[in-house]
């Protein structure tokens, strides 16, 4: 386990969360927007969303299929880093994008069960990033059946597969993303 795998502390994750806060705060009023920031942990990980009552400014703030939350969440992950001395494993969020992209995997996914049930035979997705593919593993877990990544970024896929016995080593090369699943690198798959 490496250094950066380490448990951290609720207080160790809160200092991290309030860096971020404080950040993006700055960067908020750097673009004239209006936001309030949220703070939490989740899953040992801290979490700092952005939410708006007019999210007119704010949906700019995802960009296109989540590019800049994406961005920001890197920009914010480095600005805790350099004052904590610690790489960040914080978890960015703008107006509960993530939450519905999570929703929109999920439904596509069961439907691509669904289908390899139905028919036996091996259904492939369409190419995605690590955030995504690392929900997919993680429903194909829960679901009983198999995954694996295929390609190579940006064109990297994830094919679902009926589990051919009890006994069946799962293949998700994805499951064990951890710094990866919200934009960081995908180089060491």
């Amino acid at each position: 386990m490496s250094e950066d795998d380490e448990e951290r502390t609720d207080d160790q994750l809160n200092e991290e969360a309030d860096i971020a806060a404080d950040y993006l705060e700055g960067l908020l009023d750097i673009v004239d927007y209006e936001g309030d920031i949220e703070m939490g942990i989740r899953n040992g990980r801290p979490v700092v969303q952005i939410v708006a009552d007019d999210d007119t400014d704010i949906k700019h703030l995802i960009g296109h299929d989540g590019e800049v939350v994406n961005a920001l969440q890197q920009l914010t992950r480095l600005a805790v880093q350099q004052r904590t001395g610690e790489r960040s494993r914080l978890i960015l969020d703008v107006d509960g994008y993530l939450t519905k992209k999570r929703k929109h995997i999920r439904e596509e996914v069961l439907d691509a069960i669904d289908e390899v049930r139905e028919t036996g035979e091996a259904v492939s997705l369409d190419p995605m990033n690590s955030f995504e593919r690392k929900i997919v593993h993680d429903i194909v877990r829960e679901e009983g059946l198999r995954s694996r990544s295929h390609g190579s970024e940006p064109d990297r896929y994830v094919t679902i597969y009926l589990r051919q016995s009890a006994d069946d080593d799962e293949i998700d090369d994805d499951a064990d993303i951890s710094d990866e699943e919200y934009g960081v690198r995908d180089d060491q798959e």
